[in-house]
């Protein structure tokens, strides 16, 4: 398989997405938690293969209007100073492909040409806030992908993120890094959009709460039901 079209490659959520029930409506199809709108799901409806805790060189800010969360998106800029924490999954290209369509409003149906995010690490598909696809890593042999807006944080008007839209990054976070409330709080609190929005005392009484719903609605689950979960260190592209 040629490295311009390989058939597994690790989606990189910064964003809602690091949630699992809610990335499995992108999946499966469905309503994710906290949202109005319905996902018509990918193609291939199976689960993801794997999923990974990590960090990435460069930053998250907010920006724009969500209709959905009613204030500021998540975006990634790999220029910005310190690190990203994402949560990988790995997803064939076709389910990539598609869950990139969900979030740029565009119906899922075929997969995208990753060509030149692959040789350049970044590919501009069209104008809009999910519309550039970067390559940021590898990991395990297979290409580490995601997709932000195409402009920088400098050039764009923050706009901070509703309460409803951090619990759910903050509940990807706890899922996707193991953080206790503080750390979750530490590292949300400089990003451009949170901070000077957002007091530190604001963040971690969000993260709190999330911890004591997190630990009320926990449900075991056997090693042989879910995808293996990895944290650690990614390779660099």
């Amino acid at each position: 398989m040629s490295q311009a079209s390989p058939r597994l490659v690790w989606y990189a959520s910064y964003g809602s997405n690091m949630h699992v029930e809610r990335f499995r409506c992108y999946l499966e199809g469905g309503v994710p938690p906290g949202a109005g709108r319905r996902y018509p799901g990918c193609r291939d409806r199976g689960m993801f293969l794997e999923v990974a805790g990590r960090e990435f060189p460069g930053g998250v800010y907010f920006a724009t209007e969500s209709p959905v969360w009613h204030g500021g998106r998540a975006f990634y800029d790999p220029a910005m100073d310190g690190m990203a924490a994402m949560r990988c999954y790995l997803v064939t290209l076709g389910q990539f492909s598609d869950v990139a369509a969900q979030e740029m409003y565009r119906e899922p149906s075929q997969d995208l040409d990753v060509s030149v995010a692959l040789a350049t690490g970044r590919d501009r598909l069209g104008p809009g806030r999910y519309e550039t696809l970067l390559h940021i890593g590898d990991l395990d042999g297979h290409p580490v992908l995601t997709f932000t807006a195409p402009w920088s944080a400098r050039d764009v008007e923050l706009n901070p993120p509703s309460a409803p839209y951090l619990r759910m990054l903050i509940a990807g976070l706890r899922e996707a890094q193991n953080w206790s409330s503080r750390e979750i709080a530490e590292y949300l609190a400089p990003l451009p959009g949170v901070s000077g929005f957002w007091s530190d005392e604001e963040l971690i009484s969000l993260a709190a709460d999330g911890e004591s719903a997190a630990r009320a609605s926990a449900v075991p689950a056997s090693a042989s039901s879910r995808p293996r979960q990895r944290t650690g260190p990614a390779h660099p592209a």
